[in-house]
């Protein structure tokens, strides 16, 4: 099977705002985020290949949210590459929603009910999962920012595990956040913790096109 995107391929991303980036509304068809921007290195580094980008994200979409619509806007589009980003909503929802939220476990239900779908109904689709993120440096152990830090580990195996069963390629982009924290405050990539500004999502796009066409 081929590791990099040929010319006629089509590439499917989903996933919740961060994917969406108003690729519904002014920004259409692709929004203004990652998914705009890796269109954008395919035609610049790789001017051959028409490349069809499908931006099936949704703002405020979780796992569950996913797995409701995940016939509609990824199955019967037949891409012969997905990207999967989602997560955040999930660990926030179930933060402030215990009993009704989205568990690490509900999640990992979700998502492998996806992926297994997939697999069964797109066999020869090559899929590349993009962790969840989120930059703060947030010490206070009163904090919601603190607390959502302290939780994100165990999405983030989540991710890593479906990555390992389904065989899929990984983008560790909270582990590629951290590492950019290190050299620079989290608004040069981020104005709050969750939504990237552009060089946040130049981050991302860099990432993706890396895994996608390496």
């Amino acid at each position: 099977m081929e590791t990099r995107i040929k010319g006629g391929e089509k590439v499917l991303f989903i996933g919740d705002s961060i994917t969406d980036c108003g690729r519904r509304n002014e920004a259409r068809p692709l929004g203004t985020g990652y998914v705009k921007l890796f269109s954008d290195f395919m035609i610049a580094c790789e001017p051959s290949k028409r490349v069809e980008i499908v931006n099936k994200g949704i703002g405020g979409d979780n796992c569950v949210g996913l797995m409701n619509r995940w016939g509609d806007d990824v199955l019967r589009h037949k891409p012969d590459w997905l990207s999967i980003k989602i997560g955040i909503n999930d660990l926030h929802w179930h933060l402030r929603d215990p009993a009704n939220g989205i568990s690490p476990e509900k999640y990992e239900d979700a998502y492998r009910k996806i992926l297994k779908r997939t697999r069964e109904e797109l066999p020869r689709c090559r899929i590349i999962l993009i962790q969840p993120f989120y930059l703060s440096r947030e010490t206070s152990i009163d904090s919601f920012r603190r607390s959502v830090l302290d939780l994100l580990p165990r999405y983030l195996q989540v991710v890593e595990q479906m990555s390992r069963q389904f065989k899929t390629r990984l983008v560790r982009t909270h582990e590629m956040f951290q590492n950019l924290l290190q050299n620079h405050e989290p608004d040069v990539f981020c104005n709050e913790p969750v939504h990237p500004n552009l060089t946040g999502h130049v981050a991302i796009a860099s990432a993706v096109y890396d895994v996608f066409c390496k």
